[in-house]
Parts: structure tokens; sequence; C-alpha cells
């Protein structure tokens, strides 16, 4: 392994991901900031590009209260209002700037066409086919590679942050031909998604693996509710190893419905995910399955092939043919409501470091996160990151910090280090709610 022991040129803003909050916070970050993003793996390759369901956004005034009111519902009330009212009121704007750039939502003559998902009163969610995570991911991502001022490293990892006085400084890095290298920057954005990658099911690239949430624990930023990880109540049953191919809420939310072996249908699916998880999971038991049916047979196969491209193809590819039998489904890991603390700015207790997304926790979905508010709030809170980052901004004094690389020479033993102190503490977090409930 090469040991590149020295200090690269000075970035302004580090952005560590490129899923879709950290391009929305480099693309807000405006034109005379350096911005140089790293990801672990390719540029495209996020959990982003993966969200098929939808985005939420408030169609008018009058369905504020209830939209207010769905999320904090399906949060059990543990929301920060404050945060729900920004992303709800917010959301018309960013949507409009989405289709600027150039994303297609589905319409008609013109007019966004609704649908709705689990724990939505309403049809409020705007999208594209069954891929819309793809289709504004990659509409940033080509955005931001035409910009002059901003750089991506790919297949480099973040093993640690620079930090000095309660002040992030830059990052240390490796990439794939293991260089050690260090980046000084002004400010540091955490946007490196969930952790799913730690669990054996999951929705989530395997790469996504929480390093930021070990990282930030090690240098003694606060984290909060690491424990609050939701699972997603329909992945593809399959017998092979790897992530979970994720059958979108909004075939639910299209008309179709779970059955148990009998096929006979036993749970409201459009109830909150927890609550349908734990009606699977109850039902599976009872039955001795290892998963449930999904039936569409109340929506046409044209519907289906026009909806939900892609889903029919992957089905088809394992051999289930969704326009005319149900489909074997099974709760997975899906997504991080817990996090990085962060004000509604994105900051950090550390001063100069922001996160934004899934790895980070504003409060906005509470113990639960209701259906098609991830995208939404990821795009909501990376741009007031990127606003505060330029109304505050101020160069980081020159300092010297004695960086021993050979911590981070055995890229295996850290990773085994940093899952450890991950699923420690989530065992910790557990514990504590637990003897809490029972006070």
């Amino acid at each position: 392994m090469k040991n590149e022991n020295r200090m690269n040129k000075k970035i302004d803003v580090i952005i560590v991901g490129t899923g879709v909050a950290g391009l929305y916070t480099a693309l807000n970050l405006g034109k005379d900031k350096n911005i140089l993003m790293i990801t672990k793996d390719k540029s495209d390759a996020s959990d982003s590009f993966l969200a098929q369901g939808g985005i939420c956004v408030l169609k008018n005034d009058n369905d504020y209260q209830s939209f207010f009111e769905d999320t904090m519902k399906a949060g059990h009330y543990e929301n920060n209002k404050k945060s729900v009212d920004l992303m709800i009121r917010t959301s018309p704007e960013i949507i409009q700037h989405l289709i600027q750039l150039g994303v297609e939502f589905e319409n008609r003559d013109g007019e966004l066409i609704y649908t709705k998902e689990g724990a939505h009163s309403k049809a409020r969610i705007v999208y594209h086919k069954d891929l819309t995570g793809k289709e504004i991911t990659s509409k940033l991502l080509a955005e931001v590679k035409k910009k002059e001022n901003i750089k991506i490293l790919e297949y480099t990892m973040m093993v640690d942050l620079l930090c000095y006085d309660n002040q992030c400084k830059g990052v240390v890095t490796s990439n794939n031909q293991k260089n050690i290298e260090s980046y000084e920057a002004d400010y540091v954005v955490l946007a490196s998604g969930g952790l799913g990658g730690l669990f054996d099911h999951s929705t989530n690239l395997k790469h996504i693996t929480g390093d930021a949430l070990a990282i930030s624990m090690k240098n003694n930023i606060t984290i909060k509710n690491i424990s609050y990880i939701q699972i997603h109540p329909t992945t593809l049953f399959s017998k092979k190893t790897g992530r979970h191919f994720l059958i979108s809420e909004s075939v639910r939310g299209e008309g179709a419905i779970l059955l148990n072996k009998e096929k006979k249908r036993f749970v409201d699916e459009l109830l909150p995910r927890d609550l349908v998880t734990k009606a699977i999971y109850k039902e599976m038991e009872e039955d001795h399955q290892e998963f449930v049916w999904l039936s569409l047979e109340s929506l046409s196969e044209e519907i289906i092939k026009k909806r939900f491209p892609n889903i029919y193809l992957r089905c088809l590819e394992e051999g289930y043919d969704i326009t005319k039998e149900c489909i074997p489904v099974v709760p997975a890991q899906h997504y991080l409501m817990g996090g990085i603390q962060v004000d509604l700015n994105g900051e950090t207790s550390m001063n100069h470091l922001y996160a934004v997304g899934e790895i980070s926790c504003n409060g906005v979905h509470g113990a639960n996160r209701l259906a098609s508010n991830s995208l939404l709030e990821s795009l909501v809170f990376s741009k007031r990151a990127a606003n505060d980052i330029i109304n505050k901004y101020e160069s980081s004094l020159a300092f010297e910090l004695k960086i021993n690389y050979n911590d981070f020479m055995n890229l295996e033993e850290l990773r085994k280090k940093y899952k450890k102190i991950i699923l420690d503490e989530i065992k910790r977090s557990v514990s504590i709610e637990k003897s809490y409930k029972k006070a």
C-alpha cells in the first residue's frame, strides 16, 4: 500500500457522497467555490438512484394540514415540527427547480400527475415511472459534471475527518489504489447515505455502510436516534445473496394487495411501513413461511407495464410475471431515520461540518419515515446547508495536524472496526429505549 504522507491543496468545500443530497448541495454552493466530491464507488452508484416511488410535494395550501399530519402520524409524533414544516413549505419550489433542470415527472397536458402511497391521506407524490430516483439523480449528476469548479473522485473512501478544537479541517481518504490522502478544507459536508450495507438483508447498495457515523462517534460529534431503522415491507424474496430488490410502495398505492399462504388478504396495505412490516412478520410466523404474496390482480397488464416497467422486467428475470401471478415479498432493512444530529441548516455539533440526506438527523422523519419524503428531505435541507455555508463562509486558519497514516493502512480491519462501532451503538441505544419504556 502506498503511503502518501502529505497534505493536498486546500479545498473550499469537500462533499462526501454523490447521491441526491451531495449533488444538490454542490449545485447550490455557487460557481465561486472550489468543490471536491468523493464517493466510495462510481458516482452513479448511490441509493438515490434506486428510489422507485416518487417525491412528495405540497399541491396547494389546502393540502398543508393533511401533509403535515400524515408525516407526523407516520413518525409516531416524534418528528421535529419545524423540520416538517420547512420540508413541506419548501417542496413546491424544489419540484419546480428540478423541472427546470430537466427532470421529467409524469404529466397530462402539462399538469403533474399525482399518486398515493402508504400512510398518505391524499395523492401528493410526483413520479417518473418507477424510476424516480434515477431520473432525478442522473439529471443532477449531469449538471454537476458540467461545472468546472466541481471535481469528483470516484472509488475514494473517507477514512477519517481532520479535526482540531471542535472544528472540521478536512478529510483523510483512501482510494482504490490504496493511497492514503489528506485534503484540507474550509467546510466539509457529509452526504454519504445510510447504513444498509451492514445488514445481510437490505435494499441498500453493499458499499453504503454508514462510515460517517463511526467516524463522527470517534470524533465526538453528536449522533441521534441511531437505532431508528426502517424496514421496508415489500422486497422481492430471493435466496440469492446481495441487495434485495425493492417492490415500491407505489405498487400498493396503485391497488396491489398482500396475501398470506391461503391467498387471503391480511392487512391494510396503506398503513405506515412499520405497521405493514409487523403484520407481514406476524403472518410469516403463523404460516411458517419465508414470505407473503403480493397480488397486482386489480391492475391491468397495460397499467403494470407502463407504470412499473422496471419492476415488471426485474420480476420477469426472477421468473415471475406480475401481470399474471402473485410475487413473493419479504421485509428488509431500508432506511435510517436517525443519524448525525444537525440543526435546520444541516450543521453538526462540530464547527464547519455539515451533514445532509440519510446520514443526517434533523428529526423530520421522527421514528418512521413517511413514504416518498426521503428525496424531498434530502433536497430541501441540502439546499439550506449550501445557503448556510455561503452566508457564514470563512476560511479556516492554517494548521498543522500530525496524522498517523498507519492507522488507515489496513482498510479491511478499519471497515470491521467502524462496523463494530455502529452496531454496538445501535444495541446500546435499543437497550436505553427499552429501559425508558419500562420506566
